[in-house]
Protein backbone atom coordinates (compact mmCIF):
# COMPACT_ATOMS: atom_id res chain seq x y z
CA UNK A 1 0.00 0.00 0.00
CA UNK A 2 1.14 3.72 -1.17
CA UNK A 3 2.16 5.99 2.22
CA UNK A 4 -0.49 8.24 0.87
CA UNK A 5 -3.09 5.50 1.52
CA UNK A 6 -1.41 5.08 5.23
CA UNK A 7 -3.70 6.25 8.31
CA UNK A 8 -1.90 9.13 10.07
CA UNK A 9 -1.41 6.93 12.96
CA UNK A 10 0.41 4.85 11.29
CA UNK A 11 3.00 7.23 9.55
CA UNK A 12 3.20 8.44 13.34
CA UNK A 13 3.77 4.74 14.60
CA UNK A 14 6.43 4.18 11.74
CA UNK A 15 8.28 7.51 12.55
CA UNK A 16 8.53 6.54 16.07
CA UNK A 17 9.48 3.07 15.46
CA UNK A 18 11.92 2.87 12.70
CA UNK A 19 15.12 2.25 13.37
CA UNK A 20 16.97 3.83 11.07
CA UNK A 21 15.67 7.59 9.63
CA UNK A 22 16.10 6.28 5.33
CA UNK A 23 12.04 7.37 5.38
CA UNK A 24 11.65 9.86 7.65
CA UNK A 25 11.47 12.56 5.71
CA UNK A 26 9.00 10.70 3.65
CA UNK A 27 6.75 10.00 6.30
CA UNK A 28 7.09 13.57 7.76
CA UNK A 29 6.15 15.08 4.34
CA UNK A 30 2.91 12.82 3.85
CA UNK A 31 1.62 13.89 7.69
CA UNK A 32 2.56 17.42 6.61
CA UNK A 33 0.13 17.10 3.26
CA UNK A 34 -2.75 16.33 5.92
CA UNK A 35 -3.69 19.59 7.54
CA UNK A 36 -6.04 18.51 9.97
CA UNK A 37 -7.25 18.69 13.55
CA UNK A 38 -6.23 14.26 13.89
CA UNK A 39 -2.45 15.29 12.35
CA UNK A 40 -2.30 19.07 14.32
CA UNK A 41 -3.23 17.00 17.71
CA UNK A 42 -0.96 14.04 17.74
CA UNK A 43 2.31 15.95 16.33
CA UNK A 44 1.22 18.60 19.30
CA UNK A 45 1.02 15.75 21.77
CA UNK A 46 4.60 14.34 20.43
CA UNK A 47 6.03 17.80 21.06
CA UNK A 48 5.45 17.73 24.19
CA UNK A 49 6.59 15.07 25.24
CA UNK A 50 9.57 14.29 27.29
CA UNK A 51 11.18 12.10 25.05
CA UNK A 52 13.84 14.00 22.06
CA UNK A 53 12.97 12.03 19.47
CA UNK A 54 8.85 12.13 19.81
CA UNK A 55 9.24 15.89 20.12
CA UNK A 56 11.21 16.53 16.95
CA UNK A 57 8.82 14.11 14.78
CA UNK A 58 5.92 16.39 16.69
CA UNK A 59 7.76 19.83 15.72
CA UNK A 60 9.43 18.70 12.37
CA UNK A 61 5.75 17.63 11.60
CA UNK A 62 3.97 20.65 12.90
CA UNK A 63 6.87 23.34 11.15
CA UNK A 64 5.24 22.90 7.93
CA UNK A 65 1.42 21.46 8.60
CA UNK A 66 -0.25 22.85 5.72
CA UNK A 67 1.93 24.68 3.07
CA UNK A 68 0.00 27.82 2.96
CA UNK A 69 -1.72 28.71 4.72
CA UNK A 70 -0.60 27.03 7.89
CA UNK A 71 -2.50 25.18 9.90
CA UNK A 72 -3.52 26.45 13.24
CA UNK A 73 -0.07 28.37 13.15
CA UNK A 74 -0.35 30.82 15.85
CA UNK A 75 -0.71 27.86 18.22
CA UNK A 76 2.58 26.22 16.51
CA UNK A 77 4.41 29.30 17.11
CA UNK A 78 3.32 29.47 20.40
CA UNK A 79 4.48 25.85 21.45
CA UNK A 80 7.85 26.36 20.26
CA UNK A 81 8.30 29.30 22.17
CA UNK A 82 7.21 27.48 24.89
CA UNK A 83 9.69 24.99 24.36
CA UNK A 84 12.47 27.79 23.95
CA UNK A 85 11.29 27.90 28.00
CA UNK A 86 12.99 25.05 28.79
CA UNK A 87 16.02 23.38 28.49
CA UNK A 88 16.45 21.39 25.20
CA UNK A 89 19.14 19.59 23.76
CA UNK A 90 20.90 20.55 20.88
CA UNK A 91 18.78 18.00 18.53
CA UNK A 92 15.35 19.82 19.70
CA UNK A 93 16.86 23.60 19.65
CA UNK A 94 17.38 22.75 16.01
CA UNK A 95 13.73 21.74 14.69
CA UNK A 96 12.54 24.55 17.28
CA UNK A 97 14.48 27.02 15.40
CA UNK A 98 14.10 25.38 11.90
CA UNK A 99 10.08 25.43 12.92
CA UNK A 100 10.21 29.35 13.87
CA UNK A 101 12.05 30.20 10.85
CA UNK A 102 9.41 28.42 8.36
CA UNK A 103 6.48 30.74 10.63
CA UNK A 104 8.88 34.00 11.30
CA UNK A 105 6.63 36.58 9.43
CA UNK A 106 3.97 37.61 12.40
CA UNK A 107 6.36 37.16 15.38
CA UNK A 108 5.35 39.43 18.66
CA UNK A 109 7.87 41.76 19.57
CA UNK A 110 8.69 39.30 22.82
CA UNK A 111 8.87 36.47 21.01
CA UNK A 112 11.34 38.27 18.47
CA UNK A 113 13.52 39.22 21.30
CA UNK A 114 13.69 35.61 22.76
CA UNK A 115 15.39 34.74 19.82
CA UNK A 116 19.11 36.73 20.52
CA UNK A 117 19.08 34.71 23.97
CA UNK A 118 20.64 32.16 22.15
CA UNK A 119 23.36 34.15 20.34
CA UNK A 120 26.29 31.81 21.89
CA UNK A 121 25.19 29.01 20.91
CA UNK A 122 28.01 26.77 20.17
CA UNK A 123 26.53 23.56 17.86
CA UNK A 124 26.89 24.18 14.19
CA UNK A 125 24.01 23.05 13.62
CA UNK A 126 21.97 24.70 15.50
CA UNK A 127 23.34 28.05 14.62
CA UNK A 128 22.32 27.06 11.13
CA UNK A 129 18.60 26.71 12.24
CA UNK A 130 19.23 29.71 14.67
CA UNK A 131 19.97 31.95 11.51
CA UNK A 132 17.05 30.39 9.52
CA UNK A 133 14.69 31.80 12.75
CA UNK A 134 16.19 34.82 12.63
CA UNK A 135 16.53 35.81 8.81
CA UNK A 136 13.85 37.98 7.61
CA UNK A 137 12.84 39.41 10.51
CA UNK A 138 13.19 43.69 10.45
CA UNK A 139 14.45 43.90 13.67
CA UNK A 140 17.99 45.26 14.78
CA UNK A 141 18.59 42.79 17.53
CA UNK A 142 17.81 40.00 15.42
CA UNK A 143 20.37 41.45 13.17
CA UNK A 144 23.09 42.07 15.47
CA UNK A 145 23.11 38.30 16.24
CA UNK A 146 23.79 37.82 12.26
CA UNK A 147 26.08 40.16 12.10
CA UNK A 148 27.86 38.04 15.00
CA UNK A 149 27.13 35.38 12.76
CA UNK A 150 28.85 36.76 9.66
CA UNK A 151 31.93 36.60 11.49
CA UNK A 152 32.08 32.52 12.66
CA UNK A 153 35.03 30.01 11.85
CA UNK A 154 32.89 28.09 10.22
CA UNK A 155 32.11 29.08 6.06
CA UNK A 156 28.79 27.93 6.04
CA UNK A 157 27.35 29.85 8.81
CA UNK A 158 29.31 32.52 7.84
CA UNK A 159 27.54 32.57 4.32
CA UNK A 160 24.06 31.76 5.44
CA UNK A 161 24.25 35.06 8.08
CA UNK A 162 25.63 37.24 5.38
CA UNK A 163 22.79 35.86 3.24
CA UNK A 164 20.09 36.55 5.81
CA UNK A 165 21.64 40.36 6.66
CA UNK A 166 22.33 41.04 2.78
CA UNK A 167 19.17 39.59 1.31
CA UNK A 168 16.80 38.29 3.48
CA UNK A 169 16.74 42.12 5.05
CA UNK A 170 15.81 45.27 3.86
CA UNK A 171 17.43 47.14 7.02
CA UNK A 172 20.64 49.49 5.93
CA UNK A 173 22.83 51.07 8.24
CA UNK A 174 26.78 51.34 9.06
CA UNK A 175 26.92 48.07 10.71
CA UNK A 176 25.13 46.20 8.04
CA UNK A 177 27.44 48.04 5.61
CA UNK A 178 30.33 46.94 7.52
CA UNK A 179 29.57 43.64 7.94
CA UNK A 180 29.08 42.85 4.18
CA UNK A 181 32.14 44.74 3.20
CA UNK A 182 34.16 42.27 5.84
CA UNK A 183 32.75 39.41 3.60
CA UNK A 184 33.59 41.16 0.30
CA UNK A 185 36.99 39.18 0.88
CA UNK A 186 36.17 35.96 2.55
CA UNK A 187 37.76 32.83 1.45
CA UNK A 188 34.50 30.97 0.56
CA UNK A 189 33.19 32.20 -2.72
CA UNK A 190 29.69 31.91 -1.92
CA UNK A 191 30.00 34.19 1.02
CA UNK A 192 32.14 36.67 -0.73
CA UNK A 193 29.12 36.60 -3.50
CA UNK A 194 26.23 36.93 -1.24
CA UNK A 195 28.34 40.39 0.64
CA UNK A 196 28.68 41.43 -2.83
CA UNK A 197 24.75 41.24 -3.49
CA UNK A 198 23.72 42.64 -0.02
CA UNK A 199 25.67 45.80 -1.24
CA UNK A 200 24.54 45.92 -4.19
CA UNK A 201 20.93 45.80 -3.18
CA UNK A 202 21.89 48.54 -1.15
CA UNK A 203 23.00 50.33 -4.04
CA UNK A 204 26.80 51.08 -2.03
CA UNK A 205 28.29 52.59 -5.19
CA UNK A 206 31.97 51.62 -3.96
CA UNK A 207 30.62 47.64 -4.75
CA UNK A 208 31.15 48.70 -8.54
CA UNK A 209 35.12 48.29 -9.06
CA UNK A 210 34.37 45.05 -6.73
CA UNK A 211 32.67 43.55 -9.53
CA UNK A 212 34.94 44.67 -11.92
CA UNK A 213 37.38 43.08 -10.27
CA UNK A 214 35.85 40.00 -10.43
CA UNK A 215 34.85 39.97 -13.95
CA UNK A 216 38.63 41.06 -14.90
CA UNK A 217 39.40 38.14 -13.14
CA UNK A 218 37.18 35.43 -14.35
CA UNK A 219 35.49 35.01 -11.45
CA UNK A 220 31.84 35.44 -11.49
CA UNK A 221 28.65 33.32 -10.58
CA UNK A 222 24.95 33.27 -10.45
CA UNK A 223 25.26 35.90 -7.36
CA UNK A 224 27.70 37.86 -9.06
CA UNK A 225 25.17 38.50 -11.94
CA UNK A 226 22.48 39.14 -10.21
CA UNK A 227 24.41 41.87 -8.28
CA UNK A 228 25.11 43.57 -11.98
CA UNK A 229 21.77 43.24 -12.76
CA UNK A 230 20.52 44.95 -9.05
CA UNK A 231 23.07 47.69 -10.02
CA UNK A 232 22.08 48.09 -13.59
CA UNK A 233 25.28 49.57 -14.85
CA UNK A 234 26.23 49.54 -18.71
CA UNK A 235 29.68 50.16 -17.99
CA UNK A 236 30.04 45.96 -17.06
CA UNK A 237 29.06 45.39 -20.55
CA UNK A 238 32.12 45.27 -22.24
CA UNK A 239 33.82 42.68 -19.00
CA UNK A 240 30.29 40.51 -20.03
CA UNK A 241 31.37 40.44 -23.88
CA UNK A 242 35.03 39.53 -22.95
CA UNK A 243 33.66 36.40 -20.72
CA UNK A 244 31.21 35.80 -23.00
CA UNK A 245 33.62 34.78 -25.92
CA UNK A 246 36.13 33.00 -23.81
CA UNK A 247 33.42 31.00 -22.47
CA UNK A 248 32.19 30.15 -26.04
CA UNK A 249 35.39 29.25 -27.13
CA UNK A 250 36.51 27.57 -23.62
CA UNK A 251 36.78 23.23 -23.56
CA UNK A 252 35.98 22.76 -20.09
CA UNK A 253 31.94 22.11 -19.97
CA UNK A 254 31.64 24.58 -16.22
CA UNK A 255 33.16 27.36 -17.96
CA UNK A 256 31.21 26.85 -21.42
CA UNK A 257 28.30 26.44 -19.34
CA UNK A 258 28.21 29.97 -18.18
CA UNK A 259 27.29 31.06 -21.43
CA UNK A 260 23.78 31.31 -21.07
CA UNK A 261 23.78 33.03 -17.81
CA UNK A 262 26.08 35.30 -19.83
CA UNK A 263 23.95 36.26 -22.64
CA UNK A 264 20.73 36.61 -20.03
CA UNK A 265 22.87 39.51 -17.98
CA UNK A 266 24.09 41.16 -21.44
CA UNK A 267 20.78 41.33 -23.03
CA UNK A 268 18.93 42.70 -19.05
CA UNK A 269 21.99 45.17 -19.31
CA UNK A 270 21.26 46.42 -23.10
CA UNK A 271 17.61 46.79 -22.78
Amino acid sequence: MRRKNWTSEKIFNRLLNNKTQKTYWDNISELRKRPNQEVFRKAYEFAKSDFDKQKIIGLDVLQQLGFDPRYNKKETVELHFELLEEEQSDNVLKSIFYGIGHNNDELSDKQILKLPEFKNVKNTEVKHALISALSGIENINTINVLIQFTRDKTPSIRNWATFGIGSLSELDNSDIRNALWNRVNDSDFETKSEAIVGLANRKDSRIKSVITKELENGDYGTLLFEAILTIKDQDFIPLLNKNLEVAKTNKDDIKNGWVPALENTINELTK
